[in-house]
């Protein structure tokens, strides 16, 4: 993983994206705050999860995957 700022992303845009397209992930930060991640299409959810593990980003016990259906929220309102 690899983290820049928005100007050094739009000054090497194509270096990144390269980047990328190999597997990286980027994090793009403005001011200091992560407003964006850059991850690569077509990496199943498994691999990107191992890959987060392998970073130490995150802690997961390899459990399969569940998919999900999102729910909506009225907040309140019928």
């Amino acid at each position: 993983m690899i983290e820049i700022s928005v100007d050094e992303l739009k000054a090497n845009l194509k270096e990144y994206l390269q980047q990328v397209e190999q597997g990286e992930i980027l994090v793009i930060a403005r001011r200091w705050n992560v407003i964006a991640r850059i991850v690569p299409a077509g990496k199943s959810l498994k691999r990107r999860m191992d890959r987060l593990v392998e970073e130490g980003v995150i802690s997961w016990g390899g459990k399969p995957l569940s998919t999900w259906e999102p729910i909506a929220i009225n907040n309140g309102q019928n």
